[in-house]
């Protein structure tokens, strides 16, 4: 039983690594985008919008989902959907007319893959028969930045190896990732929700002032994340006059190590720290960050910004859903489902306005505006919960 129970986390942390796949390999294709197709800031940061906002369409869709098909039902069906988005958008560009279009239908496949992954893979983790649930919540989520760590350096390869104008093969080699791990989830044992035990409605949850708190939480880290974590590979290669290899490597990926580091600290010291406090600190550290890149001169210190701001955003995600967790017993698909909605509304609209300001004004202050979003974080941890909210076991 144990070791089927190993083989679930495993599957689930391949479905992070498939989200960050998702949500990763497409900004290093931005460049090639903007050369090829002449797609502007604001149309680039509107592929990321419409990623994440139908990633919200299917972050309501999912608790129907897993009510009618399960959790594991669910975990297969999003990996399909994902290898379908990934194919399409290897196909369509080639065969439709408005290309622009063809890659706005493929990405909606995917961002619907990733938004029921978000949903259904943290409860079933959650629902394992394990301690410290905190720390597993860090560990899966670590997940997601070696998988972002991973699809920089391997995007960036195969773009190489292809050229610019074969990057369509690119998201052929991905689908083989979602598809594989269908037929793995399809082997291993889920833990279902206990349905005679009442769960909290969403009204419920809603109308209390935690749960108000824990939704600009989730804006705040999905805002903080993507801004910077899309944006940095075609800012370090457009502004900074760095070349594209090395701009990946020191830009995206080195933010989704320093990104996964900070979780897997997280993990190994949980319970020994009052989280509030420590996500008040990585918020301010987030906001120096943010501050820094839009401001400082040298490549070098804005490069190491945006590293830096990994690790300062790395606890925000997992940290509130843990929080939460212990809040709300028994929330399941809907709170899960409700925090994925608050965290894709702000990786949607982070980046977005990043992109708007710098059509009209230049990069240094999209990124200062989007310093908004680490500061709202702190003042609403600083105003709107109590230490005694914040208990994890």
């Amino acid at each position: 039983m144990t070791e089927n129970y190993n083989k679930t986390k495993v599957a689930c942390y391949i479905g992070y690594v498939v989200q960050a796949i998702i949500n990763n390999y497409l900004p290093i294709l931005f460049i090639i985008f903007e050369s090829r197709y002449s797609l502007s800031y604001e149309k680039l940061g509107r592929i990321i919008f419409i990623n994440f906002f139908i990633q919200i369409f299917a972050d309501l869709l999912t608790p129907l989902i897993s009510k009618r098909i399960g959790y594991k039902g669910a975990a297969v069906l999003c990996h399909a959907i994902t290898a379908i988005g990934f194919c399409l958008l290897s196909i369509l560009p080639k065969v439709m007319s408005n290309t622009y279009l063809a890659i706005l239908i493929s990405v909606s496949f995917c961002a619907m893959g990733s938004g029921i992954i978000e949903v259904v893979i943290s409860p079933i983790v959650e629902l394992l028969p394990t301690k410290n649930k905190g720390a597993n919540m860090a560990f899966l989520h670590s997940f997601y930045c070696w998988g972002q760590a991973f699809t920089v350096i391997v995007t960036t390869a195969l773009v190489y190896l292809f050229g610019y104008d074969n990057w369509q093969y690119v998201p052929l080699v991905w689908a083989a990732v979602p598809l594989l791990n269908m037929f793995f989830f399809e082997s291993v044992s889920v833990v279902e929700p206990d349905e005679s035990q009442k769960a909290p409605t969403a009204k419920e949850m809603l109308l209390t002032k935690e749960f108000f708190c824990f939704v600009i939480f989730m804006v705040c880290a999905g805002a903080s994340e993507i801004a910077m974590a899309d944006w940095t590979s075609f800012f370090v290669q457009t502004k900074l006059g760095i070349s594209k290899v090395v701009g990946d490597l020191l830009g995206p990926c080195a933010f989704a190590i320093f990104m996964g580091t900070g979780r897997i600290v997280f993990g190994a010291l949980s319970g020994r720290y009052s989280i509030r406090k420590v996500l008040i600190i990585n918020n301010l550290l987030c906001l120096v960050c943010y501050v820094g890149v839009a401001l400082f001169e040298s490549p070098v210190f804005s490069l190491v910004a945006c590293a830096l701001c990994g690790f300062s955003v790395s606890l925000s995600w997992p940290g509130t859903f843990s929080l939460a967790a212990a809040r709300f017993k028994n929330g399941g698909t809907v709170m899960f489902s409700l925090f994925a909605l608050s965290g894709d509304f702000g990786c949607s609209t982070g980046p977005w306005l990043l992109g708007i300001i710098a059509d009209n004004f230049g990069f240094k202050w999209g990124f200062l505006a989007c310093a908004v979003f680490p500061l709202a974080f702190i003042l609403a941890a600083l105003f709107l919960i109590k230490e005694k909210d914040c208990k994890v076991n």
